[in-house]
């Protein structure tokens, strides 16, 4: 079968962020980024400006949250775009930012328009890591999400692990946004984030699993509204520095206690995660870290990895702090840094969805 080219623009629009990445037909990519963007509007002026008159054949979206859906991407239409308006609820954080770029590239590209759901990964959950102790009938289960990056790796996992692959595998996603992903035979079998991506580990400003009471009790001191920005924007890494930041790499140059213990919290966390996925599958073969903290904190690396020698994981110093992709001791289980690109698994998932 003939491969399709078609030129894609890749868009993944968060609350304060545009990172963008234009592939032509034959692959040649160039790459856009705006941070700190505060008006979206003019985010997209500079990103037509900075496109010099390219006009794309499709444009790619990401969207963290597709609800039921188990397609990887979808080509958008008036009912597509009306079902994602109803999603919001589910990640409040993400899906505005999304939403709006949608519509501006509709208004600025007169092409098709794909969404790449970052749920849609982790369709392949069992029931028993899909289902959640709360009476069925209330329809919230577990969805996972950084579905984009972790169907990526998965994509690159054969090339770089051979058999292994195939086996257990457990790749940790940390950044401001983090989550863990257990796979068996390439397929998410697991993972850290559950109904909403406030779930699972410690983030820079979400905290990740809470006793049920925590809510209840805060239910009963804020607000709807206030609870809701306290939850999205105001916990995680930034509580637990006594809101010295909510980044990692400021909180690793800073001398604080509170620094330190936000650090050291964190890392105590991720390993939590790694262990319980073990324990669930009988052991894991193989140990990936992606995204910012994950692919340039050879520090972090290293506080999550030095306790796990009992599950067969050491990390060889040297290769850990040059930053190498393999950074695993010889004579132990695979340890690697996989940079995330979701653009290409976004740019690959746009071009299949319009054959």
């Amino acid at each position: 079968m003939a491969v399709l080219k078609r030129s894609v623009l890749t868009i993944n629009s968060g609350s304060s962020s545009i990172k963008a990445s234009l592939f032509s037909a034959e692959g040649v990519r160039r790459n856009f980024r705006y941070e700190q963007v505060h008006d979206q509007r003019e985010a997209f002026d500079q990103l037509l400006h900075d496109l010099a008159g390219e006009v794309p054949e499709l444009v790619g979206h990401r969207f963290v949250h597709g609800g039921d859906m188990t397609d990887l991407a979808r080509r958008v239409d008036a009912t597509e775009r009306s079902r994602l308006e109803h999603l919001i609820h589910l990640a409040p954080l993400h899906l505005p930012g999304n939403l709006l770029g949608l519509d501006l590239c509709r208004q600025r590209f007169s092409v098709p328009q794909i969404a790449c759901f970052d749920t849609a990964f982790h369709s392949t959950l069992p029931e028993l890591a899909k289902r959640l102790p709360i009476p069925n009938e209330f329809g919230i289960r577990r969805f996972g999400f950084h579905g984009l990056n972790y169907a990526y790796i998965a994509g690159m996992l054969a090339g770089i692990l051979g058999d292994v692959a195939y086996k257990k595998v457990v790749i940790a996603h940390l950044g401001s946004g983090a989550s863990l992903c257990l796979l068996e035979n390439l397929k998410s079998v697991d993972t850290t984030m559950s109904y909403t991506p406030a779930g699972g580990i410690p983030m820079g400003t979400r905290s990740g699993d809470l006793d049920p009471g925590i809510m209840l009790e805060l239910a009963k001191r804020f607000s709807p509204e206030a609870l809701s920005d306290m939850v999205f924007h105001n916990m995680g890494l930034l509580a637990l520095s006594a809101g010295e930041s909510s980044e990692m790499d400021k909180l690793l140059a800073s001398d604080s206690d509170n620094a330190k213990f936000a650090v050291d919290y964190f890392c105590r966390q991720v390993r939590a995660a790694i262990g319980g996925f073990a324990a669930k599958a009988g052991g894991i073969d193989a140990l990936v870290f992606t995204g910012g903290i994950g692919e340039h904190s050879a520090e972090v690396r290293e506080k999550i990895c030095a306790p796990l020698a009992f599950l067969g994981f050491a990390l060889d110093r040297t290769a850990n702090h040059s930053g190498a992709n393999d950074i695993g001791l010889t004579d132990y289980k695979p340890v690697l840094i996989v940079p995330a690109d979701e653009e290409v698994m976004i740019r690959t998932l746009c071009l299949s969805a319009y054959l």
